[in-house]
């Protein structure tokens, strides 16, 4: 059984890297061409839209979804009352974003933001149409399916906003790139989605059931996203649209490598804890073992990403990003504390400690208000160092209550991820001093890509280090697994 579930993890591991990869992975690749092409203050706009779309669709997202992967026997019913809420929930968001555009624009002091708006919060009722297929796809830990769907989504909207940027559309290539990209994703879900079809069907049990779960874990995720998007409005307001494409810039490339591969672990670890949940002892060892990989690979890349970022910067986007640098280097560190943070949140949701989950997000938040008020009375730097420590304070408060749930002590969470962290401590410190050399900066960056990799290789094998070795064996599994289409 233990073999079983593992090949089943590693399979899950495989092709949800392999999804986010595709997704954001080719976005991220057509964004460093669209970033060519536009100003940081077209992406500044976009950014303002962002955060609200991001906010409804969390609303819309979560929740439900979690509490159908965690119900062991779901039926139809539940997915046709959770289909039908969704779809009702979207329309009724979508037209609230409509008429609030208007005030979006006003607040913002920025009249085009009405008519975008609008026609970006299209994108909240095609999310809604897609969530029960994608929830039974992550149930299944099928995210072949999921794969196959990105691709196909990421490539062709990514094309469509590249031609419309040469074209000379400005911000509207942005626009259609996101809005085409979730059509295209929804309608393959629906192609694809074989083992359920929605049926006019609401039960108010299945309801009831499932929102006693589900809720607080949409209070959850709807303030974990409003304070992800708070630096965005806070950057939005006080600042110039032109500050806040910056940002978001150096955000994107924070969230190619921390958000996504956090994404990746979430998708990959709750349906996988949860089929082990009535098993304390494999509970507590699984959970152990995915900390230590997780957080290895986190604080290697972002800590050589923020060493590197103004080589990175520099040769992918060009000096019109510069400032993204400064900002960047900082938001590395909030970025590699942040897969740690899921990892935590879900063996809550494990347990069903979904009201424990809810009251340590809301002490959580009101520490992260700090570094808010940094933002608007001082400048962006203080806000986002201070985030990074609210951020330290705020795993600090989940790992232990996490911990606590499975017999695993903060301190000895400490201890198992401490080796990783001078590792990947040590690896910045040198990529960081090679940036000093008086090279070009393509050169300086790829001898700072294998520097880096061969001092973090090095140490681990130095140092036989056991989450080292267990990613050797997950990646050859992993290229096993792919290569054969399994």
């Amino acid at each position: 059984m233990a073999d079983s579930l593992k090949n089943k993890t590693v399979k899950g591991v495989a092709w949800s890297l392999t999804d986010n990869l595709a997704n954001q992975g080719i976005t991220f690749l057509v964004g460093l061409v669209l970033a060519r092409l536009l100003t940081p203050t077209e992406y500044g706009v976009i950014g303002i839209i962002m955060i609200f779309i991001a906010v409804f669709n969390s609303i819309v997202d979560s929740g439900f979804s979690s509490a159908l992967i965690r119900k062991v026997n779901t039926t139809h019913t539940d997915y046709n009352t959770v289909f039908l809420f969704n779809i009702v929930l979207s329309i009724i968001l979508y037209v609230v974003i409509y008429s609030g555009a208007p005030a979006i624009a006003h607040f913002f002091n920025n009249d085009s933001l009405t008519i975008l708006t609008r026609v970006m919060g299209i994108v909240v009722i095609i999310n809604g149409l897609g969530l029960i297929q994608k929830t039974i796809l992550t149930k299944n830990i099928d995210f072949k399916t999921q794969t196959k769907i990105s691709c196909i989504s990421s490539i062709t909207s990514g094309i469509v906003g590249i031609v419309m940027a040469i074209k000379g559309f400005g911000v509207w290539s942005l626009v259609a790139q996101q809005i085409s990209r979730q059509i295209l994703f929804t309608v393959f879900l629906w192609i694809y989605s074989r083992e359920w079809f929605p049926r006019l069907e609401f039960s108010i049990q299945s309801f009831k059931q499932l929102f006693s779960f589900g809720s607080k874990i949409l209070v959850v995720g709807l303030i974990h996203t409003i304070w992800e998007e708070i630096y965005q409005f806070v950057i939005g307001k006080c600042y110039s649209p032109a500050t806040l494409g910056q940002f978001t810039r150096a955000n994107q490339f924070r969230t190619i490598f921390s958000r996504n591969f956090a994404s990746v672990i979430q998708r990959v670890s709750y349906p996988v804890l949860s089929s082990i949940e009535n098993d304390p002892e494999r509970l507590r060892d699984g959970f152990r073992r995915i900390v230590k990989v997780t957080t290895l690979i986190a604080f290697t890349c972002m800590l050589g990403l923020g060493a590197a970022s103004y080589q990175v910067i520099l040769v992918l986007i060009g000096e019109k990003w510069l400032i993204a640098a400064s900002f960047l280097q900082i938001i590395c560190f909030s970025g590699m504390l942040n897969p740690q943070q899921m990892l935590n949140n879900n063996l809550l949701q494990v347990q069903g400690k979904s009201g424990l989950l809810l009251r340590l997000e809301i002490v959580k938040r009101i520490f992260a208000a700090i570094p808010v008020l940094f933002g608007i009375f001082i400048n962006i730097e203080w806000m986002l160092w201070g985030s990074v420590f609210t951020n330290l304070l705020c795993l600090c408060l989940s790992g232990f209550y996490a911990g606590k749930a499975i017999h695993y002590s903060l301190l000895d969470q400490f201890k198992d991820v401490l080796p990783a962290f001078l590792i990947a401590l040590f690896m910045g410190g040198v990529v960081w001093a090679i940036s000093f050399i008086s090279w070009t900066n393509y050169l300086l960056l790829l001898v700072q890509i294998i520097s880096g990799g061969i001092v973090v290789i090095s140490l681990c094998e130095l140092f036989k280090l056991e989450e080292y070795y267990e990613i050797k064996h997950i990646a050859l599994s992993l290229k096993e697994k792919i290569s054969y289409g399994k």
